[in-house]
Formats: C-alpha cells, structure tokens, sequence
C-alpha cells in the first residue's frame, strides 16, 4: 500500500477512569459495544485491523463491498464495528463472525450485515497521514470526509462527538444496549498509537480482559467449576489475579472439554493460584493450567494487592483481543485531574 499510515499500526487506547473529565480540554464521544478496528484502503487493496493488530478483512465481506464502492481511492480510518438487533447492538452476533468457515460468514453477513461507527481520520485521501495533527483538526477533516463520501444507506457513519458535558452524561446514562460507556479526548492531543496518555474510557461498570491461565473442575461431573485469570506485569509474567464462577450450567461440560485441550503447564509465569481454604476440598484445590490463548472479560467490584477481592461475574469472551493486551495495568484505575 502507498499510504503514508501502514498496516500493523496500532490504535490509540484508552485509559480506563472512575469520572468524566471535565474542562474546555475535553471532546466525549459514545464507547461503542463492538470491535475496534482500522481500516486501510489503497485502490481495491483493503484491509481491516483489529485492536490487537490481527486481520478481520475475511469475516466482514459485506463492509469490503461497501468500502470498494466509495469513490475516496485512499484513506485510513479508525472506528467500531457493530451489529444491530433491532434497536440495540448485539455482540453476540458480532462473536459468530469470527468463525473459520467462509461459507457461515457469508450467510451471516447477509442475515445479520455489520455497520461501522468511524470516530478517526488516521490517512486523507491523498494517503497523506493525519496523525501529528491535533484531534480537533483531525475531526474537522474527518466530518468533511463524511460528509463527502459517505452516501446514504452506507453501513459507515460519523460517529456522534461533542464537548458539551450535558450530552456526554446523557450518554453515559444510556449505555446499555447500544452503548458501552463514554470516552473522553484531548482535543489538542496528536493520534499516539498503542499510547493511552490522550484518551479515556469510563464505563458504568469496572471490567478487565482477562487470560484465562487454569481452571477447576465442579465438585461433582466432569464441567467447569470456575476459570482461573491472569492479567500480564511489564516483565511479561502472567499473575494470578482472581476466577470466575457465573458460568452458565447448561455450557460448563462443552467448556471443559473444550479447555482439556489446551492443559499444558505451568499456566501462570509469575503469582500462581494460592493453596487450600477451610472451604476448600481435595477436588476444588486442584488446577489444570491452559496455555494462556483464551481472553474473556469480567466484572469486578474491589482490587487488593492487584488481586480481584471477590469472585468476578462471567461477561463475555473476547476473541478479538490478544492475551498479551491483558495486563495489571487495567486494574490501576485513576481518577482524572479535572480540566487536563
């Protein structure tokens, strides 16, 4: 590609905050419940990038279409993939689409067809890259861009943004069905790939991708009793941090035939799952370690000695994430000086 923003770029991320920020400094924009990705378009070379970096041109054939049919021939674009249900976002369906069989995804793309939120203007289409502009500029060009090649019915839409706190805490109090929380922005702030120094996400619940490391089986039939997560140090060691029980009954037994597959020692590199409680028995206190391929996302209330305090609760398992994006770090979690 003759683009001056190239494939394995990584987007800006975002740290995770208790507040919105507050002050002139500030653009908020609606977290979306989907996959980040990067598009990346010369001519009919088109390439779409997930969040981790890996590839998801081959299961979203229907945005291909719609991205060969916009007359712009250049541009990198940053944005959100979602699957509507009706009058929310579904990210379940979204998860069937990573799938191995070329034949599924194209039935699903015709059933259930993606869309695409763009919030970030990465390459003009002169391949020209925006990034050491500011945020403000960028989002000045990127609403012209919209605004020029965007064409009714596109499954791609300009992404809503303001600066006005009052919409930014509606948002926030809707998310739920569509809507994954609030991000908030520097305005003045170049696009920092990988960074999370310019960007912000605050969520109405705490959640952590997590590794999962081990498990335990149930104390009677051979299902799942609980997974055993680990989150990465900036040694690259993965700690033990907390598990998760709220799985659902009617799926542990194909869980645990699914995760008998990837026993392989030791499961955790660095803090390793503690001994036996007064409440342990001989069959809980033993744990099969995984080797550390799937992530899956928790929510949490408490962290001590960056270790989940309770139990955590089962949302979802992310595919589209690596597990070496899920580090100690998540767990840090800071309130905003208000106005920076």
């Amino acid at each position: 590609m003759k683009l001056e923003v190239l494939p394995g770029l990584l987007p800006m991320d975002a740290l995770s905050v208790d507040e919105i920020p507050t002050g002139a400094a500030w653009q908020y924009e609606p977290k979306w419940d989907g996959f980040r990705c990067l598009i990346f378009r010369d001519g009919r070379e088109i390439e779409l990038q997930s969040k981790s970096g890996q590839p998801l041109t081959r299961y979203f054939p229907e945005l291909i279409e719609a991205l060969l049919a916009i007359s712009a021939r250049k541009f990198v674009l940053d944005g959100e993939i979602v699957v509507p249900e009706g009058r929310v976002l579904s990210f379940d369906r979204l998860l069937m689409r990573i799938h191995p069989a070329a034949s599924r995804v194209q039935r699903l793309a015709r059933e259930t067809p993606a869309r695409m939120h763009i919030f970030d203007l990465l390459c003009d289409e002169r391949g020209k890259s925006m990034l050491p502009l500011p945020l403000r500029e960028r989002r000045r060009r990127l609403e012209q861009f919209a605004a020029k090649y965007f064409k009714r019915g596109s499954p791609f839409q300009l992404s809503p943004a303001t600066s006005r706190l009052s919409i930014a805490r509606k948002w926030f109090g809707s998310a739920g069905g569509s809507l994954d929380g609030l991000i908030a922005k520097r305005l003045d702030a170049e696009y920092r790939p990988g960074e999370r120094t310019a960007m912000q996400k605050i969520k109405p619940r705490r959640t952590a991708d997590c590794v999962v490391g081990g498990f335990r089986y149930a104390e009677k039939g051979h299902q799942v009793g609980s997974l055993l997560l680990g989150l990465y140090d900036d040694s690259k060691l993965l700690h033990h941090v907390g598990f998760c029980s709220g799985l659902k009954a009617t799926e542990r037994a194909a869980l645990a035939r699914r995760l008998e597959k990837l026993v392989e020692p030791p499961g955790f590199t660095g803090r390793a799952p503690g001994g036996p409680s007064r409440w342990s028995t001989k069959r809980s206190v033993l744990w099969q370690p995984l080797r550390p391929e799937l992530v899956v996302e928790v929510e949490f209330d408490h962290v001590t000695a960056e270790r989940f305090r309770h139990g955590t609760k089962f949302i979802r398992w992310r595919p589209d994430k690596t597990p070496t994006q899920c580090r100690l770090e998540q767990l840090h979690v800071r309130t905003p000086r208000v106005g920076h």
